[in-house]
Formats: structure tokens, C-alpha cells, sequence
């Protein structure tokens, strides 16, 4: 079976690391999907879902809040400043966290108040979707 080494790594710290054989997680421009032998690419990705399937045959689910892919044909590396794994979402912090963003929203003063609240707010609704697919696929 064909495999490829998968990273995800996050400020703080190493979220996943072993052999896959198969990723998908959201990209610039839309989804990718990534196998062993993948050409080389170097990309970023959008706040969602790291889907990993792994190579004893399970499924691993990171949430990033964007941040950078690097794809050689023997290895797949995500840089985010924030990764958490599936099983750590917590949604009731993360509605909360929501709802302080709406708040900021209603609340701007300026350009920049506005962008940073809506931006927020993206990250947060990417990871309320993505912990609903978590727990949907288990």
C-alpha cells in the first residue's frame, strides 16, 4: 500500500505526524486531495477540516484556522498557526467565541474593527462546521 508521510503543525505544537494514505483539507481556491507521489506544491489553505485518512485504515480530523501547505510526493506538511484536533473542539467555547465576534461585528468603528471581526467570524464558522463533521463521521 502506498503511503505519504503527513505533518500538521500548529504554533505550539506537533498535532499530527505518521503515515497516511490520503489528505484532503481546504485550499485556496477549493478542495484538495492529496495521494501518495503527489506533485509538489506549495499552496494556503483556508480556515476548515485537515482530513487524514490514515494507514492502519482510520480517519484523523484537524481543524486549522488557515495557514500553509507544502506537498512533496513523499511528504505533506501543514503549517497553521492554530490546529486542533477533532476530538479537542469544544463547541460550546466555540459558539461563544462566535457570538463575541457578532458582538464586534455590530460594534466596529472603523475598516479595520470590521475586517478583523469578520475574520473572526470565519474562523470560528469554519470550525463549528468542521467539529459537526467530526462528529458526524464518528
Amino acid at each position: 500500500m502506498n503511503t505519504i508521510h503527513v505533518n500538521v503543525v500548529s504554533a505550539e505544537e506537533s498535532i499530527f505526524s505518521g503515515k497516511a494514505t490520503f489528505v484532503a483539507l481546504p485550499g485556496e481556491s477549493g478542495e484538495l486531495g492529496i495521494y501518495p507521489r503527489h506533485t509538489p506544491l506549495i499552496t494556503r489553505i483556508k480556515p476548515g477540516s485537515v482530513r487524514i485518512q490514515t494507514a492502519e485504515g482510520g480517519e484523523e480530523f484537524v481543524f486549522v484556522a488557515g495557514g500553509i501547505l507544502e506537498v512533496q510526493p513523499d511528504c505533506v506538511t501543514v503549517l497553521s498557526d492554530t490546529a486542533i484536533r477533532g476530538k479537542d473542539l469544544d463547541e460550546e467555547k466555540a459558539n461563544a467565541a462566535k457570538a463575541m465576534a457578532e458582538e464586534a461585528l455590530r460594534n466596529a468603528k472603523d475598516d479595520f474593527d470590521l475586517a478583523r471581526a469578520q475574520s473572526e467570524l470565519a474562523v470560528l464558522a469554519a470550525q463549528l462546521s468542521a467539529l459537526r463533521r467530526f462528529r458526524g463521521n464518528r
